[in-house]
């Protein structure tokens, strides 16, 4: 079927608790108990108490509620976007907070329906209303009492937190959202947000990832970046490093800026990408595993002192200090309140837990930007494959830069300038580094600590992102720029390490899909240079019986390409009869046999290649009965693509069928003159 395209990677939708998005899904397909109801009623019902401190109350139990086990079909019957909208602009600033809390979790736990849903129902009205509010109040110098206008600006910039938080996810899922965003000015308020981050970075934070999502593929709000925005994003991203939430923070900036590369001026285009690189570089030298170890007894220590000074005071002073005690944890209580029904992006407490997220994010984060930078849409991939395996390639590089002038560069440029500094930041080597399994010590200490327990899945996220990334890498850069052909075979080998050091790893798909994929890419490298393969017909064999079963269709098209590749270059060589054989067999069955027109077309694919020419191929293709194999499969074929093509597959995946089963009816006659020959 062709190359494989890398994936453009776009946000997760954020979940508070983990499982939000099943939760969702349940409630979704009327599993959700009408027991949830009774709470949800109550709760809307003091919404309209007069006292603000019964309001607050019912919001923060409608952002604890919607974590739940669905309330979501009970809250939408009963209306409560349209309810708790108005609240966005209380006079009571906690209530403020409180109600853009619940429309956070709702927007997060609700997924694309919810979030679409309250656009429909005009919470973007309120919403930008508040956001507007928030920016004038943080201008605003009237209160006198230097106490009362902190106290005041904290809140403010908590409440701004909470409403950019919505914003993000309703754009998330929202065309029209989006839209909305652009005319109502909403770009000069959060980069008025952003420019606050040197003292709130988490407010900081919310803002790039808002921006992150509105700025992509929105060609109307890049017309609106002045030089006094990109000048925003350019603070952020020369600021100084001073914690990991910081290091998140500039790898999102970062992010956005390279949505808006098509905006920027052709002369510091070169210079800008190599910032960018920099501070990704950066990002993926550290070392997550020892930062995950160093940061959880940095936190034990942490907790010991305090308890020991706890201890301390409590033999000091005896019962004294009781009733202050007490009225100190009431109060305590009272703050954190909404921060414990409130989920945060990052937790509220524990600061090593904190700044470990955000190392282990900004990594993330990084690796799926170098995804996107290699990603190469206009031109197309193949036109791009063309004009730079050709002669003239330099040449219009040239004319590219000369003819430049104060125009932006085209996409050819933009490719030869992230070519140029990948290779010069050794993204490729740091990126290599981070397709290893998670520290297993480092494993260990989260597997011991519920709160820590979830960093294990964001390392793990890491390792198949790296894979991801450097499948990405191979495709784009030059053999010399890998590394040349020993750091290949290197590479190769230390991939089927990682597959084959799993005996389960047909069930881990993620892993899989992440791993087949960079394999498949690599093989295809070292196959069209030449390069001798490093995985023995055996490992060939287990991977593709293994993967071939896994519900992911990127998986299986993965396997019988990987098949392809490597029989092509089996097919050459002598002594390979029984392994051609026992390729071509598996890969007729998949293509007789998979559901998926997709698999079975990228399987077809896959025996031409291996059959296409050899003397050992032409045996083991009489020996298998190939051509009768065919022969009687091609009007099934053809009738799939006719019944099942329309509506199923895209309009994509059908001009690449169509040529598929084109090329059979060639492959048919080519292999009848092989079976005339060799039998006559």
């Amino acid at each position: 079927m062709g190359k494989s395209r890398t994936k453009r990677f776009k946000r997760p939708q954020f979940s508070p608790t983990g499982d939000c998005q099943a939760d969702a899904a349940a409630a979704a397909n009327g599993t959700g108990g009408e027991d949830d109801d009774g709470p949800a009623a109550e709760l809307l019902e003091k919404l309209q108490h007069p006292s603000a401190e019964v309001r607050e109350c019912a919001c923060a139990g409608l952002a604890r509620l919607v974590q739940q086990r669905p309330a979501l079909p009970g809250l939408a019957r009963r209306d409560a976007v349209r309810r708790l909208g108005p609240l966005l602009l209380d006079p009571s600033l906690a209530v403020r907070e409180t109600a853009a809390g619940a429309l956070r979790n709702l927007s997060a736990c609700g997924g694309f329906e919810v979030c679409d849903d309250m656009v429909t129902k005009d919470i973007m009205t309120p919403l930008v209303a508040l956001l507007k509010e928030c920016s004038a109040g943080l201008d605003s110098s009237e209160m006198s009492p230097q106490e009362k206008k902190d106290q005041n600006r904290n809140s403010i910039e908590n409440i701004a937190n909470e409403a950019v938080n919505v914003l993000w996810n309703i754009c998330e899922c929202s065309s029209r959202a989006v839209s909305i965003f652009n005319k109502e000015g909403c770009l000069e308020i959060v980069l008025k947000y952003l420019s606050r981050f040197p003292t709130n970075v988490d407010l900081a934070i919310s803002v790039a990832y808002c921006l992150q999502t509105v700025t992509e593929d929105n060609a109307e709000l890049l017309k609106s970046f002045s030089a006094t925005a990109l000048h925003v994003l350019e603070s952020v991203l020369l600021s100084p490093v001073s914690s990991m939430e910081s290091l998140l923070l500039k790898t999102l900036v970062a992010g956005t800026i390279w949505n808006l590369k098509d905006v920027i001026p052709c002369k510091s285009q070169a210079e800008i990408i190599n910032a960018l690189l920099k501070i990704l570089s950066e990002v993926l030298e550290m070392d997550a595993g020892e930062t995950v170890i160093q940061m959880k007894e940095a936190e034990m220590q942490r907790l010991k002192t305090a308890a020991e000074a706890e201890e301390i005071l409590e033999n000091t002073n005896g019962d004294d200090l009781i009733e202050d005690d007490e009225m100190e944890g009431i109060s305590r209580k009272r703050k954190v309140r909404r921060k414990t029904f409130v989920s945060d992006l990052l937790p509220a407490t524990d600061k090593e837990l904190r700044e470990t997220i955000a190392l282990l994010t900004a990594q993330q984060t990084a690796l799926e930007i170098i995804v996107n930078m290699c990603c190469n849409e206009d031109p197309s991939d193949d036109e791009w494959e063309e004009l730079s395996s050709s002669d003239e390639s330099d040449a219009f590089m040239e004319n590219s830069f000369n003819e430049c002038g104060g125009q932006l560069f085209s996409p050819l440029c933009l490719s030869h300038e992230v070519h140029t500094a990948l290779t010069n930041y050794l993204i490729p080597k740091k990126v290599f580094e981070k397709t290893a399994f998670p520290n297993s010590t480092a494993v260990d200490l989260c597997s011991r600590n519920p709160t820590w327990k979830p960093l294990i899945r964001k390392m793990n996220t890491i390792q198949c992102r790296a894979l991801l990334c450097l499948q990405s890498l191979v495709s784009l850069l030059d053999v010399e720029h890998l590394g040349g052909a020993a750091a290949l075979q290197t590479l190769a080998q230390h991939l089927s390490q990682l597959l084959f050091s799993q005996p389960d790893f047909a069930k881990r798909a993620d892993f899989l899909e992440a791993i087949s994929s960079a394999l498949r890419a690599l093989l295809q490298t070292m196959a069209s240079k030449n390069i001798s393969q490093c995985m023995t017909p055996d490992q060939l064999m287990t991977l593709c019986k293994g993967g071939i079963h896994s519900s992911n269709v990127g998986v299986r098209v993965n396997v019988v390409s990987i098949l392809g590749i490597t029989g092509s270059v089996l097919a050459k060589e002598d002594g390979t009869l029984e392994t051609l054989k026992n390729i071509g067999c598996f890969l007729l069955e998949v293509t007789t046999k998979d559901p998926s027109l997709v698999v079975a077309g990228e399987a077809l694919d896959a025996l031409f290649d291996v059959f296409a020419d050899g003397k050992e191929a032409e045996r083991a293709s009489i020996q298998i009965k190939l051509l009768s194999t065919l022969k009687e499969f091609q009007p099934v074929f053809k009738m799939k693509i006719r019944k099942e093509g329309k509506g199923n597959y895209s309009t994509d995946q059908l001009c690449v069928l169509d040529n598929v089963k084109m090329n059979l009816r060639r492959f048919i006659a080519y292999q009848e003159t092989v079976e005339k020959r060799l039998t006559s």
